[in-house]
């Protein structure tokens, strides 16, 4: 009896977690994409996951691109938050196979960013991101 139920379901238990196991830690692709953060939500019934929205904008007047992404860690999500209304360029890892909406919206899971201090029109033509003033600097 143990041999014809149990070791068939333990079988099937460790295979699917070698699955989920492989599916986690192995990456489709990776690479960085910069834009404007528009939109990022903690999103689920049971399972949360961050979701946001990067706007990508390849020259000024064109229409905007939306690259759609997923954040696990709640550390990224804030420093995420804290760079919005900022140029960012956002690491990513593109991972395919994960069933279901307990591991996020998308196949594009940020694992990083980093705030551009410049704005690039064109080739070689960059302009400043302008810091706002300290608060001591405001006069009263």
């Amino acid at each position: 009896m143990f041999k014809r139920v149990v070791l068939p379901v333990v079988v099937l238990l460790a295979l699917l977690a070698a699955y989920f196991w492989a599916a986690l830690s192995w990456n489709y692709s990776s690479g960085e994409r910069a834009g404007w953060v528009q939109k990022l939500s903690k999103k689920g019934w049971v399972c949360k996951t961050w979701e946001g929205e990067l706007s990508l904008v390849s020259m000024p007047g064109a229409a905007p691109e939306k690259f759609l992404f997923t954040i696990f860690d709640d550390a990224v999500a804030q420093r995420v938050t804290q760079a919005m209304g900022k140029r960012v360029a956002l690491h990513y890892e593109e991972k395919v196979g994960l069933p279901g909406s307990c591991f996020g919206e998308t196949r594009h899971y940020v694992t990083g960013v980093v705030v551009s201090d410049e704005i690039p029109l064109a080739p070689g033509v960059m302009v400043p991101n302008p810091q706002p003033p300290a608060a001591s600097a405001v006069p009263r």
